[in-house]
């Protein structure tokens, strides 16, 4: 027999998450019901939600609330940090993007500049890769026109200038020649007669070391002490440069400082007169590697260079790099030391228990070369958004930027509203004497010009005071200046309120005046609060950003996206380094603009008339 339908009422629909957290956890009604039982806050709230623009602000400024303040976590600041050899690089990840040309034709050597490198096939071609615009003209993908067609033997790259040697001995220089660190010694400006052993350079100085232990040095003299005494000379296996100093391993096994100064690193350690196999060097130290494995380092090591890991296997090559170590262990693998801010001294998985041929390293980057001729890469790769003046990463100063900007924002504007509206109920509700003298306290402080007074007092408090207490008075200033708009629009929605009859039924039953005025009356005057205290945060963050643009809000080394743009501030990097003031001028127009939009939005769904039906 068949089964009989009948028409059974399906449950309410209920609401989703989101309509929960808006709306209330009450099940879904008719539009009848709705109109009926729908409280005027929900009704508001729900044209809000209805506008896409105001979600749409509310939204990404909810993604940038929760970068600006998880993102200081992820990306710390260190508010000393600078690094001239990182100084105005592009945005990008082609630090070490090396060519396939490279691994095809067989690696010969790699050398690293500061944000560039230069690579020598097995076939004798000289290739470059990365951030090769060293400034606006010098490119070092320019190789020497005379170059075109040499067969290259070995390669040497400084910080700002590079060297190649061909197979007839004759050396070919291009990049920088500001200091002469292009001017090779007339001895060798023919042409080297004999073996060379080494070709090296380091900043703004070049060597070569020849196999009969002889070295040649040239370069910025007044930078780097590379007047090497005769008494060494014949008897040099290698030698490494510093910041400003060059250092020998003799053919003896000793290490000595072959030069003429007096400075941390001519005082040689103990242990190191004999026995020495390798040296390298970092920008601020030197370390030598003894036959039994022993690492000796001195110099300026306060980037972690003397941590030298312990290993089951033998240490028996050393690599440095701009403040990093790396060493080759007798069984092949490779251990690493020292600053590890962009993982350059941290050995990836996917060398850990192989065995490799050989290193190439400099400054942040690492080239492992293996047995089957293949590349690995590790270290820094380069900046999403690029790097200041000062080689300090774009991104990780504008997400800190952005937290200090927003809380000097949100305190200011928390600090004028609750002025404003303490000002504007006591004046509206009070009226009369109050009231006069309220309002002329409110034209005067409005009568004042807002910028040239916060800059007078920013510069006369803030040259005395440290750089919290500065930014704590910078909150203040904005938040006493910016309250008499607020206080006005408070005062006239009180002036209307208090003649209405729920004021009168309070004052009727016992009610004092305060309470008739806080408790009762302020709630009726909340939407146009919130609308203006949002608009108010928008323009409390460009005030800030204006001042510190002006040099008068927060100072650096501390970030904020308005002294990052002061910082661009000049027409060398406008034209040439977009990226320093582009980017922090987008996050700035994005925040503002969002919270304009919410600030639209609520306007329009709490206005009593727009919500008419």
């Amino acid at each position: 027999m068949e089964k009989k339908k009948t028409n059974v009422p399906k449950p309410p629909r209920t609401r989703g998450l989101f309509g929960r957290l808006i709306m209330g956890s009450r099940k879904e009604l008719s539009i009848f019901e709705e109109e009926q039982m729908m409280s005027p806050w929900k009704t508001a709230m729900r044209k809000f939600v209805e506008s896409k623009l105001s979600m749409t602000g509310v939204v990404v400024l909810c993604i940038m609330f929760l970068i600006v303040l998880i993102g200081p976590y992820v990306f710390p600041i260190d508010l000393s940090y600078a690094e001239p050899s990182q100084a105005n690089l592009g945005p990008g990840f082609d630090l070490m993007k090396y060519p396939k040309q490279l691994v095809t034709d067989g690696v010969e050597k790699i050398v690293v500049g500061k944000s560039y490198a230069i690579g020598l096939t097995k076939k004798g071609e000289v290739l470059t890769w990365g951030k090769t615009k060293i400034s606006a003209a010098i490119d070092m993908a320019n190789l020497p026109k005379d170059m075109k067609g040499a067969k290259i033997v070995d390669i040497a790259v400084g910080f700002d200038h590079a060297f190649a040697l061909d197979e007839y001995g004759k050396l070919y220089g291009w990049g920088s020649n500001r200091t002469n660190q292009l001017q090779v010694p007339e001895d060798l400006a023919f042409g080297i007669s004999g073996k060379v052993k080494q070709l090296t350079a380091g900043y703004q100085v070049t060597a070569v070391v020849m196999e009969d232990g002889r070295v040649y040095a040239w370069g910025n003299e007044n930078m780097t002490d590379i007047v090497i005494r005769e008494e060494f000379q014949g008897n040099i296996d290698k030698v490494v440069f510093t910041s400003d100093a060059l250092v020998a391993l003799m053919k003896d096994g000793s290490v000595k400082y072959v030069g003429i100064a007096n400075n941390i690193y001519s005082r040689i350690p103990e242990g190191l007169e004999s026995g020495v196999v390798d040296i390298a060097s970092t920008y601020t130290s030197v370390a030598a590697l003894k036959a039994d494995g022993t690492v000796v380092i001195w110099g300026n090591t306060i980037r972690g260079e003397r941590n030298v890991p312990a290993t089951d296997s033998k240490k028996v090559k050393l690599f440095g790099g701009q403040y990093h170590y790396l060493a080759q262990l007798e069984n092949g693998e490779l251990v690493g030391w020292g600053s590890d801010m962009f993982k350059q001294s941290t050995i990836p998985g996917s060398l850990k228990g192989v065995a490799v041929d050989t290193v190439f390293n400099g400054y942040y980057q690492n080239y492992v070369l293996k047995k089957d001729g293949s590349l690995t890469t590790f270290g820094l790769k380069g900046y999403v958004f690029g790097t200041d003046t000062l080689g300090r990463d774009v991104l990780t100063r504008l997400i800190n930027g952005g937290k200090m900007t927003m809380t000097v924002g949100a305190v200011a504007v928390i600090i004028s509203t609750i002025i404003g509206i303490i000002v504007g109920c006591v004046s509206g509700y009070f009226g009369g004497w109050v009231d006069l003298i309220l309002q002329r306290i409110s034209e005067v402080i409005n009568s004042l010009p807002f910028l040239p007074f916060a800059l007078l007092l920013s510069a006369i408090m803030g040259s005395r005071i440290d750089e919290s207490k500065r930014v704590l008075l910078i909150m203040v200033v904005l938040g006493v200046l910016s309250w008499p708009g607020l206080a006005r629009l408070v005062r006239a929605q009180m002036l209307a309120e208090r003649e209405k009859e729920f004021v009168t039924a309070a004052r009727a039953v016992g009610v004092k005046e305060m309470g008739i005025a806080f408790r009762h009356i302020l709630p009726n005057v909340l939407s146009v609060i919130i609308v203006t205290a949002t608009l108010d945060f928008a323009t409390c963050m460009l005030t800030e950003a204006s001042l510190s643009y002006l040099g008068f809000g927060v100072t650096p080394p501390t970030p904020t996206w308005g002294n990052m743009l002061n910082g661009s501030n000049n027409s060398t990097i406008i034209q040439q380094y977009w990226w320093q003031w582009v980017f922090p001028s987008i996050a700035l127009g994005i925040c503002t603009i969002c919270i304009n939009l919410i600030g639209d939005g609520l306007r329009d769904a709490l206005d009593p008339k727009s919500n008419e039906r």
